[in-house]
């Protein structure tokens, strides 16, 4: 590899020219900055495929309007959390015990892994049938054991749970890998101090495994809480955003729109959805970077 080469300030300079970086910077360009641009100018007008209509706002405040935008937002904020809450706490367990001396531990990580590599919508369609209230195999095993099986989909109270859930076991196998790659990059120096010091494991997880892993969990947050909040496709597959509205999220609801033909305004609750995320997810990072850095 290529070192950097001091200044005259003390500080490393790159070897490579500045233009090295022009390709991706184009590629930058053309794939995100173009469509963002574009984006935010066309929520601005009513258009379609062959003219557009500059209109102002109004797309912004019919898109507010809209009766269940309201649920939407409750339920994409509600599904974000409890999505990357389980995923933190779930993939710290499993990694824990994917890096302890357990039998076949490489095929056990292997399996946990696997939904992650599976299509959403299969996932989806495939836990529609498990999950159907009177034939699915969920609840026929529930009878079995003389329990009655919830309407798992078709519950408006249940069913934005019942997704969550699936994304959670389907998603779960990137935090398990993530804080994999944390816990083992721990030095066993501070385990083997902590024992010293008559540390058991509990006192090794709290003030040894979870500070010093710190950055996985910074990482899982981040990225399952930017996918709790973008979720459309496990959700469609599975509901619909129903029954009723009762698991819309702000991208089903924007689907919706743009199914009904209304481009500009679907538009605009793209942008509205953009702006959630930053809003969101940048304190979010901030906190956790700070932390991280107070260490």
């Amino acid at each position: 590899m290529a070192a950097a080469a001091p200044t005259s300030h003390g500080k490393s300079r790159s070897l490579y020219p500045g233009w090295f970086f022009l390709p991706a910077a184009v590629i930058y360009a053309v794939l995100f900055l173009a469509p963002t641009l574009s984006s935010f100018y066309y929520s601005l007008t009513r258009w379609t495929l062959f003219n557009a209509t500059f209109i102002g706002l109004d797309n912004f405040v019919q898109f507010f309007r809209e009766p269940f935008l309201v649920q939407g937002l409750i339920n994409t904020v509600v599904y974000a959390v409890i999505t990357s809450g389980l995923k933190v706490v779930l993939g710290m367990a499993l990694a824990m015990l994917l890096t302890s001396n357990i039998i076949a531990r490489g095929y056990l990580r292997s399996v946990v892994f696997f939904p992650v590599l599976v299509s959403t919508v299969g996932v989806g369609i495939t836990f529609t049938v498990l999950m159907h209230p009177t034939q699915g195999m969920i609840n026929e095993g529930l009878a079995l054991l003389g329990i009655k099986g919830p309407g798992w989909l078709v519950d408006p109270k249940l069913a934005l749970f019942s997704v969550a859930l699936v994304d959670v076991w389907k998603g779960v196998g990137l935090a398990t890998v993530i804080y994999i790659a944390g816990l083992v990059a721990i030095p066993k120096d501070y385990y083997e101090a902590a024992r010293i010091d008559g540390a058991g494991p509990w006192q090794n997880f709290l003030y040894v495994t979870l500070p010093l892993s710190r950055p996985a969990t910074a990482t899982v947050i981040t990225l399952s809480f930017i996918g709790g909040l973008r979720t459309f496709d496990l959700i469609w597959a599975m509901t619909k955003g129903g029954p009723g509205f009762a698991s819309d999220t702000v991208a089903s609801v924007i689907y919706k729109q743009y199914q009904a033909g209304f481009y500009g305004l679907s538009t605009a609750g793209n942008v509205v959805l953009f702006i959630l995320i930053g809003i969101l997810v940048v304190p979010i990072t901030m906190f956790l970077n700070r932390k991280q850095g107070h260490e």
